[in-house]
């Protein structure tokens, strides 16, 4: 379990590295990071390149971590069936970690949050319509995009906990404390990158949906 962990962890950072944003921008000629908020996620490429560009990243972002969660399910479903989902979603954080710290960018790549929707429909998928409705209603009516997406990270990490202690998961023993443990630290993170955004929508400054980057 100990070299599952670790390699889940360090295959998912790899995935997560490949930064569709970045990759599209510079087949048009730009680097995206020096662009409005600065960041290679599907809303700066939204804002910025438009609305191919947005949704051709946001697949990018999303199959990525869908991809190696998938790939360590088979690997280790047979092997540790009571705790596979903690395998996948060490994979998925490495996924997240590696879209968000980028090596060959100088650690400098999204907020993770497409990427974190691929986490979320690979390892817990029962828990992605409610995220689902919640992103949309807040965009819908409140215009904020950063607002809806720590709504989704949080809805997740409430019902990714009680699925789990439902026993709906499949996880077992100790390791369903681990999951917990892991889910809170995933979403911390998530929370954690988007403090800039939390503090602007405190202020009443943060960007609304449809406003083009400057």
């Amino acid at each position: 379990m100990i070299l599952a962990r670790i390699l889940a962890l360090v295959c998912g950072y790899f995935f997560g590295t490949f930064q569709t944003g970045y990759i599209y921008g510079k087949c048009h000629g730009i680097d995206i990071r020096e662009h409005g908020s600065g960041n290679s996620g599907t809303t700066n490429t939204l804002r910025t390149l438009g609305w191919k560009a947005g949704a051709v990243t946001f697949l990018g972002d999303l199959f990525k971590a869908i991809i190696v969660v998938v790939i360590f399910h088979f690997i280790y479903i047979n092997t540790y069936p009571e705790c596979v989902k903690c395998i996948e979603l060490y994979a998925g954080f490495g996924a997240v970690l590696g879209h968000n710290f980028p090596w060959f960018l100088k650690f400098k790549g999204g907020k993770g949050i497409a990427c974190t929707a691929g986490v979320i429909l690979a390892v817990c998928p029962i828990a992605a319509p409610v995220c689902l409705i919640l992103f949309v209603g807040a965009v819908v009516i409140t215009r904020y995009v950063s607002l809806g997406s720590i709504l989704v990270v949080l809805a997740y990490l409430v019902q990714a906990v009680i699925f789990n202690h439902m026993g709906w998961l499949g996880i077992t023993g100790a390791y369903a404390v681990e999951f917990d443990v892991l889910v809170a630290c995933f979403t911390a993170m998530a929370v954690w990158r988007h403090k800039a955004n939390i503090k602007r929508l405190l202020n009443g400054t943060e960007n609304k949906f449809g406003q083009k980057a400057e």
